[in-house]
């Protein structure tokens, strides 16, 4: 009984998987906020690097990984594949559940995967400073980390219901050098212009990247970088999907079902773009997004352009939407938080390529409280959302009598969101409605 199956570091991948290159219908252009004709890349010029900007248009099938990324990414590089024997046990099911786990990594989830890639292409341009924005705070604490590595600043717009809710992740950032405030600040006329309207704005995503942004645009030495949405983002992702292919190769199976929550689709788009692959060629695939019924992105929003921040300074993008000035509730799973949908993510759900499932936030803690007890790791809330569809999925296997594979991605661990548990069990957590 093999319990986690591990790959070697000569089996990180060498290249990413571009998923542009087989999508059945392309991708709309994404617009530009003030003349709404198709961005070209000196549109982009000014918050990312050129490389980022070839890679975020481009439709070649693998895009090499270069050799100082690969080397970083030997810190944790290839994460474990576990199959989730006690957790079968306790739920009686048929079906053999895996989760890949990508929080081995420094940071404690999959975000860095991204964030060492996209300080690498901005280091070797020349820049010298990044500013982005935060939710709970999993990826500005992996661009933290990423440009301690290489040798860059960092500073970080930390949403501001999670900067009051993660302290820890703040010290995180500050621990791997990076300067964070919290979003919306008095730092930015995006900022001001939120507090001048409500002083006590508990912050969002979409007005957080409108600050990194403004900040990004106003300084020759600073460019923007952003954890999840745009296509660049999935693609570094891949490396998640790679792995896992080979472990459950070694495992002896495929899965009928893949799982992650999702927000901005990258996590989601890492484990399931190289597995959607193999779907569009034929092979038999259910690929389920796990979203916060108190953020229904995919399941409620509707498709269409829409700005990805408040200010509607970004490019407008092809995608299912709740509207850029929609405010999600507090909830917990702060990276899950907002208003937008990657636009691949998107576009494989308009195909219906992909499924998305949405559930309340007790009913998540729930399943991770029963994870924790029987596997042992203590999921981040986000991640708790993949592990809610793969227990409901693992129970319908056993009402059918199928024998069903699940592989889910768990995308961090839940060790600075202690408070969350400890609202569950006193009876304090809502579903943030």
């Amino acid at each position: 009984m093999q319990r986690k199956i591990m790959l070697e570091e000569k089996d990180i991948p060498s290249h990413y998987y571009n998923i542009l290159a087989d999508l059945p219908n392309p991708l709309e252009p994404d617009l530009h906020p003030g003349t709404k004709q198709p961005v070209g890349p000196q549109d982009l010029a000014p918050l990312f690097p050129m490389e980022l900007i070839k890679q975020e248009v481009g439709t070649e099938r693998f895009v090499p990984i270069p050799d100082s990324v690969r080397d970083a990414y030997s810190l944790y590089r290839p994460t474990p594949l576990y199959r989730a024997y006690e957790l079968e046990r306790a739920l009686d099911t048929p079906a053999h559940i895996y989760y890949k786990y990508e929080g081995v990594s420094p940071a404690g989830s999959h975000k860095l995967n991204t964030a060492l890639a996209q300080v690498y292409y901005n280091k070797e341009q020349g820049v010298k400073r990044l500013a982005t924005e935060t939710g709970a705070g999993q990826w500005g604490s992996s661009l933290a980390f990423a440009c301690q590595r290489f040798g860059l600043q960092c500073k970080v717009y930390m949403v501001k219901v999670s900067y009051e809710q993660k302290p820890y992740r703040r010290s995180m950032i500050q621990l791997w050098g990076g300067e964070v405030v919290a979003s919306p600040s008095n730092e930015t006329n995006a900022g001001r212009a939120v507090l001048a309207k409500n002083p006590n704005s508990r912050g969002s995503l979409g007005i957080a990247i409108s600050e990194a942004v403004e900040d990004a645009a106003g300084r020759e030495d600073t460019k923007y970088a952003l954890g999840s949405v745009l296509n660049h983002v999935l693609l570094h992702q891949t490396i998640i999907g790679q792995e896992a292919k080979k472990q459950m190769e070694i495992a002896g199976e495929y899965p009928d079902l893949v799982i992650a929550c999702v927000g901005g689709g990258s996590n989601f788009g890492g484990i399931a773009l190289p597995f959607i692959k193999d779907k569009i060629e034929g092979k038999k695939l259910r690929a389920i997004a796990v979203e916060p019924a108190s953020c229904p992105t995919l399941t409620k929003g509707e498709y269409r352009y829409d700005f990805g921040d408040v200010a509607g300074m970004t490019p407008l993008l092809p995608m299912y939407t709740l509207g850029s000035d929609f405010m999600p509730p507090s909830i917990h799973a702060g990276g899950l938080r907002y208003h937008g949908m990657s636009p691949i993510i998107s576009r494989l759900y308009l195909d219906k390529l992909i499924e998305a499932q949405a559930y309340e936030q007790t009913n998540v803690f729930e399943a991770a409280v029963q994870f924790a007890r029987t596997e042992g790791i203590i999921p981040a809330p986000e991640s708790a959302h993949a592990i809610l569809s793969a227990v409901v999925e693992a129970k319908k296997a056993k009402a059918e009598g199928t024998k069903k594979v699940i592989l889910f991605n768990l995308s961090g661990h839940g060790h600075f969101d202690m408070s969350a548990y400890d609202a569950y069990f006193s009876g304090k957590l809502g579903n943030g409605q």
